[in-house]
């Protein structure tokens, strides 16, 4: 036990010595952290609250191009338009427009619009109650709504916007039908219902509700802070590759490690003492990025960040998390030959295992293949965790299988690391 003292005094010493690297190692994950989270709640309040710029050209002046301009008005994902550097809107002005980059998507709703559609419900009524044989069919008409799409807007805002249109579209079709409906049934039942307006008439029969698949008090929507704190917190932690390499490397070069092998320790002990004081590094680390979500993304307007319901299943799956990284660090520590070669090894590697574990981009949005691949990330089992404890509600039992993959993993890099050791003594 003494032995293991001494070796983590060691290890804390070299440290503290290097001031530059220890402070690199708190301070710039602290601004990482920062900059990702208010960039990407920038983009987020762009979208959820300004809303997409849409620029709008109604030549219908009619019930379809009214109810599609009252729609898109009222609507949260859009910001409207109807004017081009302060002239009505015209599909040479929106065009040009959209061109420059002022809006990302242009909507034109044709003149005659509105008839096409009562012509179009005209036919069905007809074809329903059996007039197509005296010759009342009026003849079908079709009105083109277009829509002018900037190269850069994303695939899911042009789906959204098409969506709401064929919504507004569908309402004022059946709106039609059923007055014209009415209309032909008052002609052969010429009795009016009392008040003179049907009771159905308008009523919505099809109510909308959401929810989140969460047992978090109030179910409040993630945003940018409930993503990024614990992504970019596990970026991090497993960053403790470069000096917890670089101080194996150091060893190796000052011939540390031949006069370790003269006092009667074993490797694992060595090894041991690094990685409790390296865990140790990690959690500190893991502290100071939950109080940046806590206290400082309040103060710079954004969402606090919410701890869910397990402390203790917070602490755990940070310790597992600390455990792999510092395992992972002590493997390629044993691989590279130089310092040169760990900290390239160290610092490419976690780059390519954060991006398949969905640090970067999230692994839903990924194909199928590589989404099947992030299932061996280790930073994806972290972060599976830490989201199911920050935003699905679950408990410390459900992320077990998470906790359960991070401490295999930490004990395969290190007996790896410890194989490899041996057989480098032995050459």
């Amino acid at each position: 036990m003494r032995r293991l003292i001494a070796a983590m005094k060691k290890e804390v010493l070299l440290l503290i010595r290097d001031r530059i690297g220890l402070s690199i190692l708190f301070v710039m994950p602290m601004v990482l952290i920062t900059v990702m989270t208010l960039i990407q709640d920038a983009a987020f309040s762009n979208i959820n609250e300004d809303g997409v710029p849409v620029v709008f050209i109604n030549n219908d002046n009619d019930t379809l191009g009214n109810r599609i301009e009252e729609g898109l008005k009222n609507a949260e994902m859009v910001k409207f338009f109807d004017e081009v550097d302060g002239q009505k809107a015209t599909p040479e002005s929106a065009r040009s427009a959209i061109k420059e980059g002022q809006f990302l998507v242009g909507v034109i709703i044709p003149k005659g619009a509105t008839e096409a559609v009562e012509d179009n419900v005209l036919n069905i009524v007809a074809e329903s109650m059996g007039m197509e044989e005296e010759g009342e069919v009026a003849g079908t008409k079709t009105a083109e709504i277009k829509l002018i799409i900037d190269p850069v807007a994303s695939k899911s805002f042009v789906i959204s916007i098409s969506s709401q249109l064929r919504e507004f579209i569908s309402a004022v079709k059946t709106q039609i039908m059923f007055e014209t409906f009415k209309g032909e049934i008052a002609e052969m039942l010429p009795e009016e219902p009392k008040g003179g307006k049907s009771k159905y008439a308008g009523q919505q029969v099809i109510l909308y509700d959401q929810e989140f698949a969460s047992t978090l008090v109030g179910e409040i929507a993630p945003g940018a802070v409930q993503h990024n704190v614990p992504a970019w917190t596990i970026f991090s932690l497993f960053f403790i590759v470069i000096p917890l390499v670089g101080s194996i490397m150091r060893e190796k070069t000052e011939g540390s490690v031949f006069r370790f092998h003269t006092i009667p320790t074993s490797y694992l002990l060595q090894t041991n003492a690094k990685v409790i004081v390296y865990i140790g590094v990690c959690m500190i680390q893991f502290l100071l990025m939950l109080a940046i979500g806590l206290f400082l993304m309040p103060i710079l307007g954004m969402d606090k960040l919410m701890l869910g319901n397990s402390y203790i299943g917070i602490f755990i799956i940070a310790l597992a998390s600390s455990m792999a990284a510092t395992g992972y660090g002590v493997l390629v520590g044993a691989l590279a030959a130089t310092q040169q070669q760990g900290a390239i090894l160290g610092s490419l590697s976690i780059l390519v295992l954060s991006a398949l574990g969905g640090i970067w981009i999230p692994t839903y949005v990924m194909p199928d293949v590589m989404r099947m691949i992030s299932h061996f990330s280790p930073l994806n089992w972290s972060l599976d965790g830490f989201y199911g404890l920050f935003l699905r509600g679950e408990g410390l039992m459900e992320i077990l299988p998470q906790v359960g993959l991070l401490v295999c993993f930490f004990i395969i890099c290190l007996a790896l690391a410890t194989y490899l050791n041996k057989l480098k003594r032995k050459v």
